[in-house]
């Protein structure tokens, strides 16, 4: 790994090539097996157009099914394995992960189809932009740090409207490699989108992400979607990936008080995500139970420590 310079606004990782499994390191699958994937998956992203059509005209409850059952049979056609522990609260939350690869966003629509926040350029990527675009992504100008209040007034308006709303807040991704805590963006997570959170007194649940290959029982980093990686590259080693998994492990929700550190509060869920001590952050942030509201249009969410098998 190598060391980068951290811009004050565009958060940065210290990841490089070295982070990356070398040529023959972690098991593979055959190249036609590879070959089934990728048409598979390219399948998926066709079928993605119908369900961009769908969207707009079905009731909240079957878009949001839609929009799951997409993202994991997607995720299926990659050959992901997709575990998941823990239950979402039923009602409107702010969900906030890590966050390691372009496959993080099926990962997160398949257990929670919520509206996310997400950078500019992904709109620009075939099918899944416009698919995001369909579902209400809050699209982020990473360049222009004056439009950041216009992004968190956004988020604070869908929980408002009674819609979850999940985050990246450490902005960038990384190879979250064992041991590999020098590679972590600088600054930790971003702590503007909190502040929604606090104005909406919406419960902040936080997502730790993992990928391990169960052939070897270890993490990997087979999967990270690097700064200086191409999207191509990244997609050509998850499909050689033999057995590939990857976990949502849902926290315990963090109910901010309406005075709330917006700072504190990034850095409660931070500890939550990555298992590191919080340094009393918790506690400080003014953390209280919320009593437990029914939505209209609960989000859906799989039972606890269900696992969800979707490889392919």
């Amino acid at each position: 790994m190598t060391a980068v310079p951290r811009d004050l606004w565009r958060p940065a990782s210290g990841c490089d090539d070295d982070c990356l499994p070398a040529a023959g390191e972690g098991p593979t699958v055959p190249v036609s097996r590879r070959v089934l994937r990728l048409v598979a998956a390219l399948g998926m992203l066709m079928a993605g157009i119908p369900v961009v059509a769908l969207l707009p005209v079905l009731p909240t409850r079957e878009r949001q099914a839609l929009v799951s059952g997409w993202a994991r049979a997607t995720a299926r056609a990659f050959g992901v394995r997709l575990v998941v522990r823990g239950r979402l609260p039923r009602r409107r939350a702010l969900l906030v992960a890590n966050h390691v690869s372009w496959l993080d966003i099926l990962a997160v629509l398949a257990v929670a189809p919520t509206r996310m926040v997400a950078k500019r350029e992904v709109r620009s990527w075939p099918v899944v932009g416009l698919l995001a675009a369909a579902v209400g992504t809050v699209f982020v100008d990473r360049a222009r740090p004056l439009a950041l209040p216009r992004t968190v007034a956004q988020v604070a308006d869908a929980l408002r409207a009674g819609r979850s709303v999940a985050v990246f807040p450490e902005g960038t991704t990384w190879c979250a490699g064992n041991g590999a805590t020098d590679c972590r963006p600088g600054g930790g997570f971003r702590p503007a989108t909190f502040q929604a959170a606090i104005d909406t007194g919406s419960p902040v649940v936080p997502l730790r992400l993992t990928y391990r290959c169960a052939a070897t029982g270890s993490t990997t980093t087979a999967a990270a979607f690097l700064g200086a990686d191409t999207l191509l590259r990244s997609v050509a080693r998850v499909v050689a990936a033999r057995e590939l998994v990857v976990s949502v492990t849902i926290a315990a929700a963090l109910h901010p008080a309406r005075d709330a550190d917006r700072r504190l509060l990034a850095r409660a869920a931070e500890s939550a995500v990555h298992l590191v001590p919080a340094a009393g952050a918790v506690a400080r942030a003014r953390l209280r139970p919320v009593p437990t509201v029914t939505p209209a249009v609960p989000v859906p969410g799989p039972p606890a420590d269900r696992e969800l098998d979707l490889a392919a």
